[in-house]
């Protein structure tokens, strides 16, 4: 079964109304039904709250029960991602638990030494668990991606303090335009970068109380591209 034939079949065996479902994850029926016939994926919040009313997301995202994997599973917590929008901490999974998904580590640049070493070089803060068909319907490629916790609040309300990140480090264009994942002197920073006349690259701030950097086009070079953001992981204000 897939995903959101799991979530029915879950609804059905609580023999709860799918009014009444929603209800449980705060959503609207609209929404509960998108997710049920796979037009949409839901957020984080959705299944913590369900999980938070008794519902077994643990199946509904792996198709097994939580019981029959506390029984082999070993001690320890990782985090499982339910598709490239959405992730959960599960308790208690095991190795055997992560088939048919990739791991993709979590780093946080604010602990980052900064000296322009590369990212895989710094200490991994996480791991976060994807279905690996999941990133491929995205175009993403799991042995090039890696994710980044958002820090302090200049790229507000696109990404917010504390957000995960997800980057993609095969899509560094010469020419970039977007969101990326940048090393400036040294720094690793996140932000809008547009192009404009002449060559210069304009680094922006989506929150409008920090000023836009200009990049001259002589510097330029610089400025490394790390790779562009993709997917955001964060919790719904």
């Amino acid at each position: 079964m897939t995903f959101h034939e799991r979530l029915r079949a879950e609804r059905l065996r609580l023999k709860l109304s799918q009014e009444r479902f929603a209800q449980l994850a705060g959503v609207s029926n609209r929404s509960q039904a998108n997710y049920e016939n796979g037009d949409r994926k839901p957020q984080v919040d959705y299944l913590e709250a369900l999980e938070a009313a008794g519902v077994d997301t643990f199946f509904v995202v792996t198709g097994r029960r939580q019981a029959e994997a506390s029984d082999e599973a070993g001690s320890g917590t990782v985090q499982d991602p339910q598709g490239p929008d959405t992730c959960r901490l599960v308790s208690g999974i095991s190795t055997a638990d992560t088939s048919g998904l990739c791991a993709l580590p979590m780093y946080d640049i604010e602990a980052a030494a900064g000296d322009g070493r590369a990212l895989e070089a710094e200490e991994i803060e996480t791991t976060l668990y994807f279905p690996s068909e999941q990133l491929a319907a995205q175009g993403l490629d799991p042995d090039h991606v890696v994710g980044v916790k958002v820090r302090g609040d200049s790229m507000e309300t696109t990404l917010t303090d504390g957000d995960w990140v997800l980057v993609d480090r095969k899509d560094r264009p010469d020419r970039p335009e977007g969101v990326f994942l940048l090393l400036v002197e040294g720094e690793r920073r996140i932000k809008r970068v547009q192009r404009v006349a002449g060559g210069a690259w304009v680094l922006i701030s989506d929150n409008s109380h920090y000023q836009a950097e200009m990049i001259p086009p002589e510097k330029v070079g610089n400025v490394v591209v790390l790779g562009r953001c993709v997917v955001r992981i964060g919790r719904i204000s």
